[in-house]
């Protein structure tokens, strides 16, 4: 096989499947809120879960269960109700925050920042949200499905290569924001953005957008 015919797709999977991951959401913004304040044993798990979600969720697109999902509508429906709830419950723990600050969340604080609970929460933002079916499954898999039948694997590996480099920016790479963190108004701030994204979001689904 010509190299054109496998790094093209490839690379063109990988700039797509960036393209729809990287925008302020739900699961971004816990990624980032963790990467910051926790220890590399807490992040790991919870970058292996975003990026193998997505891998699962994009390989699902590519093998036609998008199709599958457009006809059962009453799935989507049960997953926004869920996912609505989730996200609002998320936001109003963020803004109370924001009025009762716990101080400074530096390294050392951070370990006691539970592993179980910061994967379950990220399952949670995660597999809850229907938005993230529409983009995976149903959107990236009708493109990737556009290619050749040996380039759609390419072209999807591609886009699960995006997603695990993405998070492992953010959840490693978000500790160098650590200095300007160890004020707590900094994380009064970043509480703040983090309750509005997930309550506007929260309120969106639960009206159906």
């Amino acid at each position: 096989m010509h190299p054109a015919d496998t790094l093209l797709p490839a690379l063109l999977g990988f700039g797509t499947g960036l393209a729809l991951i990287v925008a302020i959401g739900a699961q971004n913004a816990f990624v980032l809120r963790l990467g910051i304040s926790a220890r590399a044993r807490v992040i790991a798990p919870v970058v292996a879960v975003c990026a193998l979600s997505d891998a699962v969720l994009i390989l699902a697109g590519i093998l036609g269960i998008g199709e599958v999902l457009e006809r059962a509508p009453i799935a989507l429906v049960v997953i926004q109700v869920l996912g609505a709830g989730f996200l609002l419950v998320y936001g109003t723990l963020a803004a109370i925050r924001v009025f009762r600050p716990q101080g400074a969340l530096v390294a050392e604080g951070a370990a006691t920042v539970a592993v179980r609970a910061a994967v379950i929460t990220v399952i949670g933002l995660t597999w809850l949200n229907p938005h993230v079916y529409l983009d995976t499954v149903v959107l990236l898999g009708s493109i990737g499905n556009q290619q050749g039948e040996g380039e759609r694997w390419w072209w999807a590996g591609g886009a699960i290569s995006s997603s695990i480099a993405w998070f492992c920016a953010l959840g490693f790479g978000s500790r160098l924001l650590r200095p300007f963190f160890a004020r707590p108004s900094s994380w009064r701030i970043l509480d703040a953005l983090i309750a509005l994204v997930m309550i506007t979001l929260g309120i969106r689904m639960a009206v159906g957008f």
